[in-house]
């Protein structure tokens, strides 16, 4: 059993629970924007525009680093022609979360925000001050806004458009600036949809993390429970009940009070933790260099606590003092026997412990809290079922040198798991001290080092003698030396999907696309050019990806296959998440090489249009001049949606073979859809 324990906590240590919140819908429009104007003094005034952001989205501050999502972006039209700019555009609180897709935090804002710009007159006639507001909403899927904003000075207006004509005129054109057709400031203009009835196939996915954490905490305590400082307690404490107790009745209460208290000085700790730092300041933390840095050293230092460099102990008063209330008897004494217990196993759990509040602490909210919960329920309810069941005690292992290896391997395991938080500090500066490569090959060090322990081939201070390995021992053993050997690849560029989340990502690397390979112009491995599709790249995996519709259309129709018309963006995080864990998938990889003409459509692009080719779009009214303006208002105009990631399976007719799919991070039911698209097309 115990040995099952092990292998289950490690398979939850190098797993990784990303989900979000799925969304379903046509055109989506998830934040309402309002302005105002202060006069601040003469000549001077405030700027103001303030969002209400739908539940669980998400817009990424102007602050975001380059590389990350798509910061928010404010463009003041002929700013020092009339007026001036005073300061910078300064933004309400915002948040903090590091991004494993991008290697970079991302800064974003949830709920509400709010803007103020501050601005000197310098042309007492002038009256209207017009800017353009261009930013990214996240939440499962990704959508690019742009308004146009008019701060009309005199009428103390704040219109927010999306009609790039009406923009252009308003102060010049007399119908525009009639109060007759005064907007509310409130709103904005509604984007037309299209005639098209599309519909969206998004998957409702709840978020696991604070689930993660529980379960991760209590098979955590299961561990604890296996440590010498407190698995010795459990026929020692029951047996204290049943036997000191009037009836057996008693004892039963007694040892169930015992447990119920071993969870309220557990969970108290957790709440404690939250109180001092603050819900919302334990994420921020998490994110923080210093943080990252202190939390790595110290795992290494409760590592080697384990490992028996030293022993990790809370002063012998505290524990004689507790003693002393827990000879007071009832409820008050079963207590002060539990808080005993906290103190007295310190040595063992509390590295645990300490490791369940930092991991705790990166997803924020009540983590550690849920955390403590999930440990001490782990260590409580042995001793609440031994007492019920005090028969039970004659199954246990006796004690003995094997809760020794117990405590080496969680000081392995806390040793691995320190070089995480290092690797986010480095991440954060772009230091490129501990790339990919440097990652793995200090867990294959660690990992391959336990396995070698496991086997006996290494003897730690507080080892006993071991004459022999058990089968038991001998299994964990060959299962940590597997996971080594499956990591060595991942220094020539292999994926490594076990450990995503872990290790920093494949752009984060000595050799991005492997060693020994190359992109050729900027797309696909090193090597022969010959039958490459003219004005084709290689995308992601080395998939023949177009980037113009037309192209591809065109070469879909050569080689009589359907596309598959991927509407994607370079700051997409749910796009990336797609195409690193569902399209690498060789069921779907191996389709779309061979089966469907991918084309990609960057929305975000930001590649001119020649002046020529730019336009105002019938269908939203706003100005098209990029390359991914062009393809945003084809999505819109076509398929009646503005959201990404979003694919759509097409015949040579242009036509949807079926129903469109955004995010769809479920392998098996994406390859379901791409293989009714596929065969839809034979027929």
């Amino acid at each position: 059993m115990r040995n099952s324990l092990l292998f289950i906590f490690l398979a939850l240590f190098i797993s990784s629970a990303n989900a979000q919140f799925g969304d379903s819908s046509k055109v989506i429009e998830p934040v309402e924007w309002s302005g105002s104007i202060e006069k601040i003094a003469d000549h001077s005034y405030q700027l103001i525009l303030e969002s209400e952001i739908e539940e669980e989205w998400h817009i990424y501050s102007q602050k975001t680093p380059e590389g990350g999502p798509l910061p928010l972006w404010f463009n003041y039209l002929d700013a020092g022609n009339g007026y001036e700019l005073v300061g910078e555009t300064q933004e309400s609180e915002t948040k903090k979360q590091f991004s494993e897709i991008f290697g970079v935090d991302e800064i974003y804002f949830e709920e509400e925000a709010r803007f103020t710009q501050d601005i000197k007159l310098t042309d007492d006639k002038l009256s209207v001050i017009k800017m353009e507001l261009k930013y990214q909403v996240c939440k499962e899927s990704c959508i690019s806004e742009e308004y146009y904003v008019v701060f009309d000075l005199k009428k103390d207006d704040v219109k927010l458009l999306q009609n790039y004509d009406e923009f252009q005129a308003y102060g010049t054109n007399p119908k525009t600036t009639s109060t007759d057709n005064k907007e509310e400031v409130s709103e904005a203009s509604q984007v037309k949809q299209s005639g098209k009835e599309v519909k969206t196939n998004f998957d409702e996915d709840e978020d696991k993390s604070t689930l993660t954490i529980f379960f991760l905490a209590f098979f955590s305590g299961f561990l604890a429970l296996l440590t010498p400082c407190v698995f010795p307690m459990i026929p020692m404490t029951v047996g204290f009940f049943t036997k000191q107790s009037k009836t057996r009745s008693k004892g039963i209460r007694n040892a169930l009070l015992y447990g119920f208290f071993i969870v309220v000085i557990y969970v108290l700790l957790g709440t404690l933790v939250v109180g001092i730092f603050g819900a919302d300041a334990l994420n921020a933390l998490s994110t923080n260099v210093t943080f990252n840095i202190i939390f790595f050293i110290l795992l290494i230092i409760f590592a080697a606590s384990f490992l028996g460099a030293f022993e990790i102990m809370l002063p012998n008063s505290w524990a004689n003092k507790v003693d002393r209330q827990a000879d007071r008897g009832g409820i008050v004494g079963i207590f002060f026997m539990a808080l005993a217990l906290a103190i007295v196993s310190f040595s063992c759990t509390g590295p645990i412990v300490g490791t369940l509040l930092v991991q705790a602490a990166s997803k924020g909210g009540i983590a550690p809290i849920i955390g403590m919960l999930g440990f001490s329920l782990a260590i409580a309810i042995p001793f609440g079922l031994f007492a019920l069941f005090p028969a039970w005690m004659n199954t246990l292992p006796r004690s003995g040198g094997w809760l020794n290896t117990v405590k080496v391997f969680l000081g392995f395991l806390e040793l691995a798991l320190a070089f995480k938080f290092l690797s986010n500090a480095d991440l954060v500066l772009q230091a490129h001290f501990l790339e990919r490569e440097i990652f793995l090959a200090i867990w294959i060090a660690i990992f391959g080092t336990l396995a070698f322990y496991l086997f006996g081939k290494i003897k730690l201070p507080h080892d006993s003698e071991l004459p022999h390995i058990s089968v038991g021992r001998l299994s964990l053993g060959l299962i940590i030396l597997v996971f080594t050997i499956y990591l060595i690849p991942g220094l020539w560029g292999a994926p490594l999907k076990m450990i995503s989340g872990f290790a920093p990502p494949m752009n984060y690397s000595e050799a991005p696309y492997g060693v020994g390979y190359t992109k050729l112009g900027g797309g696909g491995m090193a090597g022969t050019s010959e039958d490459f599709p003219e004005k084709a790249k290689l995308g992601p995996h080395d998939i023949i990806t177009f980037e113009d519709y037309e192209e591809g259309m065109a070469y879909a129709k050569e080689q009589n296959l359907p596309v598959l018309l991927d509407f994607t963006g370079y700051a997409c995080i749910n796009c990336r998440k797609m195409e690193e864990r569902v399209w690498s998938e060789p069921q779907v990889l191996s389709k779309l090489k061979n089966d469907v003409v991918l084309i990609s459509l960057y929305v975000d692009a930001k590649e001119s249009l020649p002046e020529n080719e730019q336009y105002t779009s019938e269908t939203t009214g706003k100005r098209i001049r990029t390359i991914g303006n062009k393809w945003s208002d084809f999505q819109i105009r076509e398929y009646g949606a503005n959201a990404q990631p979003y694919y759509i399976i097409l015949n040579h007719e242009e036509q949807p073979l079926n129903e469109p799919v955004g995010y769809t991070p479920d392998v098996e039911e994406y390859t379901a859809w791409l293989d009714k698209g596929i065969e839809n097309f034979k027929k």
